[in-house]
């Protein structure tokens, strides 16, 4: 399995909790006074790593081109 399908995949599941979190709260089973902040903060936080880390394994992975040009 590829780094970015893993990833992807961590991603849909965090965003799935913290939108069960959110409805919770919504409904008033949950007291969430700042917590929404906290979990999209949480959430911004994550997916910039997360698009650090794609970037550098697209840089690495990458495969080296040819020269075939004649001159």
């Amino acid at each position: 399995m590829s780094v970015k399908k893993i990833i992807a995949y961590t991603l849909s599941v965090l965003v799935l909790l913290f939108s069960v979190v959110a409805i919770l709260g919504i409904w008033d089973i949950v007291d969430i006074e700042d917590l929404i902040a906290r979990m999209f903060k949480s959430l911004m936080v994550i997916l910039a790593a997360a698009a650090v880390v794609v970037l550098i394994f697209s840089i690495l992975d990458r495969p080296e081109r040819k020269d075939e040009g004649g001159s």
